[in-house]
């Protein structure tokens, strides 16, 4: 054991034991010179069997915290890897366990213990987003530290790994807490999920609750107002949906037990009669002859009304939200609500990833891999939100078509028009769509198509791009009043693309039959545009001053660069068919 007042490595004096578990004790020590106390938690060979087995485990406890940053999880500051004992270093948390407190106080406050499961189920969602997903697979009281503020934090993740998607096979035997843990934790019927923590933290959640250990005798998880008739109803559905044997028929995600959380009261029996006789006496009014089925339908549809509402709130939550993270989760509760609508998506999207930053526009790769990860979640029947909202075809394709713009324009800044392809065509073959947006989308698509080709050539030696078609759809795209059709960003995205274009394949238009004069007209038709359609447009106050400036000095290039392939003879040649 580590001696009190002994100094670690330099810099960390040992003032005092605060723990000791099965195989480690646990010091607060303090660096003198930051003025700053830590934690540190010492394994020794000489007190634990196995010891390079234990020693191992640490390091991968060790190595998944360190890239994890979460206000409800502890960071780990130093590791000491030495031949008889391996300390770490981390954040002292000043508090006690959940655990400590319910043996000093018993079953806790309803609203207390949904506030915990509530952060609990936030920093899960955080771990299960990383890529791979962490199962941090022991939630048990014992492992949840309490501050005086209220907040908790998540400590020990020696029972924690990386989720192997494609693994079939047993990788949970023996690790876990028994009456906490999840049955697929020790029967040995396949690899743990999300879902296996979402059990979890339905049983700590149930031991707070009831004051009643599930590890302890009767070793059974019952409904919670069988100890309590006090607790709400809609609460014992959550906890009871969170312990279902069968993951399947658990919450799929710690999003969706988070709403649940947040929204239990409108499970309880009180408020189900509310709604039921609110329904009744509206069908009541719209006419007393209505027959029992179309009162039926009249309370389902009310009920259908609430969850918009519940939805839309969320949404509305979601864009006044106070951090980025705050809205991220709250679109991704509408959404796991509702997966077949488009807007819990396109508030993500819009409001949330395509906002200016440093006064550019962008999706970048994280915010991608975010969207990319919502689209493939999948419902309580194995179907993905991307073929639930599928199903929906007006809905697909507006957020096809967003989408679509999103990568071709704005993805890590300069956009991605591989990435653009497969939404544009969705878009393109909506017919809910205006048909100027389909026509965009097609255009768009077509163009994006050609980005993937440039640079191939075929086995007879050419190229695989016409340029000349490639060069009617740009011109086709750019026709109109842009401002009007669509907006200014989107106007100026789409000449930048032009005159872009120009200046880099100004050589490859001519050989294809593409005049100077036809060049030219498009660079003047750019300035027009610029003249007269953005006039009732304030391009300072949108943000689009500096992006009108660089397409004014792109179009100038383009000219010269034009002017210069066409003053070359072998290009005149070529043009002229010589």
């Amino acid at each position: 054991m580590l001696e009190i007042g002994s100094l670690i490595d330099g810099k960390y004096k040992i003032l005092n034991q605060i723990g000791k578990g099965g195989m480690s004790v646990v010091y607060l020590a303090i660096n003198e010179k930051a003025n700053k106390t830590w934690a540190v938690k010492e394994v020794r060979k000489d007190g634990v069997q196995n010891y390079e087995v234990v020693r191992q485990g640490l390091i991968v406890e060790t190595d998944l915290l360190k890239k994890l940053k979460h206000p409800n999880l502890p960071s780990i500051i130093d590791v000491i890897d030495e031949d008889d004992t391996f300390l770490i270093v981390m954040d002292y948390i000043e508090g006690n366990s959940l655990e400590t407190l319910l043996k000093e106080e018993g079953a806790q406050p309803q609203e207390k213990v949904i506030s915990w499961g509530k952060q609990l189920c936030d920093v899960l969602g955080y771990l299960h987003r990383q890529k791979p997903p962490i199962i941090y697979r022991d939630m048990k009281p014992s492992n949840v530290m309490l501050k005086s503020d209220g907040t908790v934090t998540l400590i020990d993740f020696g029972t924690a790994r990386e989720f192997k998607e494609r693994s079939s096979r047993d990788d949970t035997v023996c690790l876990g807490t028994p009456g906490y843990a999840a049955p697929e934790q020790w029967g040995g019927s396949g690899q743990t999920d999300a879902r296996t923590d979402i059990y979890c933290l339905g049983a700590t959640l149930y031991h707070l609750l009831t004051g009643h250990n599930p590890s302890e005798p009767p070793y059974e998880i019952y409904p919670i107002r069988q100890w309590n008739p006090a607790l709400s109803s809609g609460l014992e559905a959550v906890i009871l949906k969170c312990t279902q044997r069968d993951p399947s028929e658990r919450y799929q995600s710690c999003e969706e037990l988070y709403y649940a959380l947040e929204h239990y009261g409108e499970l309880d029996e009180k408020y189900r009669r509310q709604q039921k006789r609110r329904a009744g006496l509206f069908a009541a009014a719209l006419s007393l002859s209505l027959v029992f089925g179309t009162t039926a339908l009249a309370a389902g549809n009310m009920e259908r009304g609430l969850t918009a509402n519940t939805y839309q709130s969320l949404i509305a939550d979601a864009r006044s939200g106070a951090t980025k993270e705050e809205q991220i989760r709250l679109c991704e509760q509408a959404v796991s609500l509702e997966p077949g609508r488009a807007d819990g998506y396109l508030e993500l999207l819009e409001h949330v990833f395509l906002t200016a930053e440093n006064g550019a526009v962008s999706l970048d790769r994280e915010e991608d891999e975010e969207l990319r990860s919502l689209l493939s979640r999948t419902d309580a029947e194995g179907r993905t939100y991307e073929n639930l909202l599928r199903e929906n075809a007006e809905e697909y394709g507006r957020l096809a078509y967003e989408l679509g713009l999103a990568y071709y324009y704005y993805y890590e800044t300069e956009g991605n028009k591989t990435y653009a392809v497969k939404w544009l065509d969705a878009a393109a073959q909506s017919q809910s769509l205006p048909e100027k947006e389909r026509v965009r989308a097609e255009r768009l698509g077509a163009i994006a198509g050609y980005y993937t080709q440039i640079g191939l050539i075929d086995k007879a030696g050419d190229s695989t791009v016409s340029y000349l078609d490639y060069w009617n759809q740009l011109t086709e795209l750019t026709a109109g009043n842009l401002v009007d059709e669509d907006n200014a960003m989107t106007a100026l995205r789409m000449y930048q693309e032009l005159a872009g274009q120009l200046y880099t394949r100004a050589p490859e238009f001519a050989a294809a039959g593409v005049s100077r004069e036809q060049m030219k007209e498009q660079l003047a038709g750019i300035r027009k545009h610029l003249q007269t359609d953005f006039l009732e447009v304030d391009l300072k106050e949108q943000g689009l001053e500096e992006m009108e400036q660089s397409l004014e000095q792109l179009t100038a290039q383009a000219e010269e660069q034009v002017d210069a392939v066409f003053s070359q003879p072998q290009a005149l040649a070529e043009h002229e068919g010589v």
